[in-house]
């Protein structure tokens, strides 16, 4: 499996390039994003994140002082606005009053204490609490999503009822341990779903990941 990994890792990093994912000017913009794209397109969540930046809010003290309907006015285009402005501030609280609101002090911690303490946190599961710990504290934790099993259930390397812990046991287990690793490659498992491997009209015949 570890060779079969790392063949698909080259196979996309070929035909893709590097991604240069998450798109964001700091980590705190990310855990935002992490928590704004939950069912929804990555294009709404900039227009949130926009929106917030238009309001100069785009600041962990900030937006948790700001009133729920406020904020769910601002981060309005990414759906569920009422309830993520809820999971928004439960995050900050946590944020704030365990961190400081500092991403400095957040990212000493060990990760699997991190993941432990997100994922007490309501509205944070566990393909949240790794897009945080990866992509803005740099933590070696591989992100499993819904594109992430499609294309390994379809390549017959992971089952399709397989746990959130079983997909990610296999990525983590069989790779090397490297958060620059793993962002890269979930990123272009991304652009391979969004590009080829769609849910209902598949493009096998031109899919970078062909075996045959």
């Amino acid at each position: 499996m570890k060779n079969k990994l790392n063949l698909i890792y080259r196979k996309l990093y070929a035909h893709f390039g590097p991604q240069f994912w998450w798109p964001a000017q700091s980590p705190f913009e990310v855990m935002v994003g992490a928590i704004l794209t939950q069912s929804s397109s990555w294009r709404n969540v900039e227009k949130a994140i926009a929106n917030l930046k238009k309001h100069k809010v785009l600041e962990p003290r900030k937006i948790y002082n700001l009133k729920h309907k406020n904020l769910a006015r601002l981060i309005h285009s990414c759906g569920y606005y009422n309830i993520k402005a809820k999971r928004l501030k439960e995050f900050l609280k946590f944020f704030i009053n365990n961190y400081g609101a500092s991403v400095k002090k957040m990212s000493k911690v060990m990760a699997s204490i991190l993941r432990e303490e997100l994922l007490s946190v309501k509205g944070i599961g566990p393909e949240t609490a790794d897009s945080i710990l990866l992509y803005a504290l740099n933590k070696p934790v591989f992100v499993v999503d819904a594109y992430t099993r499609r294309i390994f259930s379809r390549h017959k390397l992971l089952k399709p009822a397989a746990s959130y812990a079983q997909a990610q046991g296999l990525f983590m287990s069989g790779l090397k341990k490297d958060a620059k690793l793993f962002n890269e490659y979930h990123a272009l498992l991304v652009a391979l779903a969004k590009t080829y491997c769609s849910k209902a009209r598949p493009k096998c015949s031109a899919c970078p990941l062909d075996f045959s």
